[in-house]
Order: C-alpha cells, then structure tokens, then sequence
C-alpha cells in the first residue's frame, strides 16, 4: 500500500513538473547536455582586457552566433557573401553547420536591398532554410555594414 502511493506521487510530480515544462525527458536531458557555456571568438576592443562579446556561445545542445558584418567597401550582395561565410566558418569552431541553423536575423542597412540579398542569401542553408526574421534598421548597421546577420543552431 505505502509503495503504491509512493509511486502515484512519483507519477503525479512527474506529471505537474510536465506541464510546468520539467518533465522527465528534459531533465533527462538536462543531465547529459553541459550546464556550462562554451564561447568562441571574443571580441575586445583596444583597452580592454575583458572582451565584449563572443563570437559564439555553444549552450545547451544550440550555437548562437552574434552578428556578422561585412566592413568594407562593396555592395549587398558582397557583403551578403562576406557575413554568410563568416557565420559558417563560427558554426564550424562551434562544432556545427549551415544545415543546423534553425534561426536567423537579417538587419539590412536599406530595406531596397531585400531582394539582392535574398539573391545570395538562398540555398546558403541548405534545402530546408531556417526560420528567418529580416528588418531594416534605423541610423545604419554598426560599422557600415549593409547587412549584419546572427543566428542559432543546433550541435
């Protein structure tokens, strides 16, 4: 009797901590992905000792990569090209892919760009694309880049 309700409560946690999002393969999962983050490519800035950000953070089975821009004189699509092979190459020190991306945003200096950029942008993730966000933002991307894009993926 003391065993079998013992095990209803077993059965009964599990289950509320299921639907506040704790469920049993989560924490299974838990166990066995890192708690620790991973960073790759700190960026600091002349001065500085601690950097400012990471070029990417792997975490929790996922990449984040921050966002790339292309610092040099060229058009959308060169900088397009330029941003998307550096986005790949920080996938790769993080131990992922192109094909793994599940998420990006696409900041464009000049929303007229949308098209050219698309032009380059296509194909880059392979046949099944991310979900993608794009924006144009207001006063211009840092660094006079006419795109900057960050993404996620999955290790």
């Amino acid at each position: 009797m003391k065993s079998q309700r013992r095990s209803i409560l077993k059965k009964m946690m599990a289950s509320l901590a299921g639907v506040a999002g704790l469920g049993v393969a989560a924490q299974a999962k838990s166990e066995t992905t890192p708690s620790t983050k991973e960073t790759f490519s700190p960026h600091t800035e002349p001065g500085q000792e601690v950097p400012l950000f990471s070029g990417s953070v792997k975490h929790g089975g996922f990449v984040f990569v921050a966002g790339k821009g292309a610092h040099f004189e060229g058009d959308i699509k060169a900088h397009t090209d330029h941003v998307l092979n550096e986005l790949e190459k920080e996938l790769k020190k993080a131990g992922s892919s192109m094909d793994k991306v599940v998420k990006v945003n696409v900041y464009l200096a000049d929303l007229n760009d949308y098209t050219a950029m698309n032009e380059v942008y296509r194909g880059r993730f392979g046949n099944n694309p991310p979900v993608r966000t794009t924006v144009a933002t207001y006063g211009g991307v840092p660094g006079d880049s006419l795109v900057e894009i960050d993404c996620i993926a999955s290790v």
